[in-house]
């Protein structure tokens, strides 16, 4: 199992989803893959669209306005 980290710190949309999709595609079944950034509706769009995928969303966690989501495939 491996951990990919995907950083889209003060990326705006569509670029936090884009790369996370490109990262969830490289992993393996059992990977996380852990997607930090700053942008607010990425928060809300990410999650719903690994959900979307069958994904697991392992954690939605925000800290002074950066936010972390792991997601496992």
């Amino acid at each position: 199992m491996a951990e990919i980290k995907v950083d889209c710190i003060n990326e705006t949309c569509p670029v936090p989803l884009v790369e996370t999709r490109k990262a969830l595609r490289k992993a393996s079944s059992g990977d996380i893959v852990e997607v930090i950034g700053t942008h607010p509706s990425s928060k809300e769009e990410i999650p719903m669209a690994a959900r979307a995928m069958g994904l697991k969303v392992i954690g939605v966690e925000e800290e002074d306005g950066v936010w972390k989501i792991r997601i496992k495939k």
